[in-house]
């Protein structure tokens, strides 16, 4: 239960809660330097239009804030550059050695592509990807039917307003190394992440509403819960995707801790719950972490 929704919310989907909400708690941490506070946002990266505005707790944070982190810098060139994405895709997302999607899947092929056509996809335009891209592509084509949009997410829109008010925006890691974390999974386990995604994706709008709820309420034992249990059958896709990378993130913010500008640290909520979080990290090395 829950892993779809889970996985579309740890690598996709952003969720901002709606206006007026009463709550006591936010997807927010403060860390207080030796001169400066450095703020986690526990975001995710697409959203419905309705559901942009941020929460009082977290408009405040940005405010305070005289510069931005996210996960990856969204006003770098090459970033904003299609022709430099495309290469990273081609690079990243093509099988090699001549390979085709239709020779990974083999027997499971025509039931794969008889789910993804359901879903509005067909695998024979995406014959030479792999299958860790096949999956990002499903998941995002249902999340556009349901009315959610990068543009309208977290984290574009604190950038387009960061560039406004010219506020700096470092990134923690590159595209390169974000897409990289999916293509070093093992074909196999690529398969069996396609075959989950396609099998799973009729219970999405039920278990997203759980997790948006979740989220809303700044609940992070349910949200931590119900994302490090949609792992269960990909270990090795929870270490890349989370516990290496909290690891490398949480070296780079204690950094930021020196520094004399507060800071607004913009992450997928996945990465600030649960026992490996950034934030149990940064409690280990001696900072004090307190939600918002």
């Amino acid at each position: 239960m829950f892993r779809f929704a889970a996985l579309a919310l740890a690598m996709l989907v952003g969720f901002a809660p709606t206006t007026g909400l009463a709550r006591d708690r936010n997807a927010l941490w403060a860390v207080q330097g030796q001169h400066n506070t450095v703020y986690l946002l526990g975001s995710v990266h697409v959203l419905r239009a309705q559901e942009a505005r941020l929460p009082p707790a977290m408009e405040r944070a940005y405010q305070e804030s005289e510069r931005l982190v996210m996960e990856i810098d969204l006003d770098d060139p090459a970033v904003t550059d299609p022709q430099a994405m495309l290469e990273d895709v081609q690079r990243l997302a093509v099988l090699s050695g001549g390979q085709s999607l239709r020779q990974v899947l083999g027997s499971d092929y025509a039931r794969s592509n008889a789910l993804a056509q359901q879903a509005g996809l067909d695998l024979a335009l995406l014959d030479q990807f792999a299958p860790w891209f096949v999956a990002t592509t499903l998941l995002e084509l249902e999340l556009g039917k349901r009315g959610f949009s990068a543009e309208h997410g977290i984290e574009q829109t604190l950038a387009a307003r960061a560039g406004r008010d010219r506020k700096p925006i470092e990134g923690l890691e590159t595209v390169a190394q974000q897409l990289g974390v999916l293509a070093g999974m093992p074909l196999p386990m690529q398969k069996r992440f396609l075959m989950m995604t396609l099998e799973e994706s009729g219970e999405l709008d039920a278990e997203l509403d759980v997790l948006i709820r979740a989220w809303r309420a700044g609940d992070t034992d349910a949200l931590a819960r119900v994302l490090t249990s949609a792992f269960d059958e990909f270990p090795d896709l929870y270490r890349r995707l989370t516990v290496d990378r909290n690891r490398a993130w949480a070296a780079q913010l204690a950094n930021l801790l020196d520094d004399r500008d507060d800071y607004l640290v913009v992450v997928g909520a996945l990465h600030l719950v649960g026992p490996d979080s950034v934030v149990e990290m940064l409690g280990k090395r001696g900072f004090k972490v307190v939600q918002q």
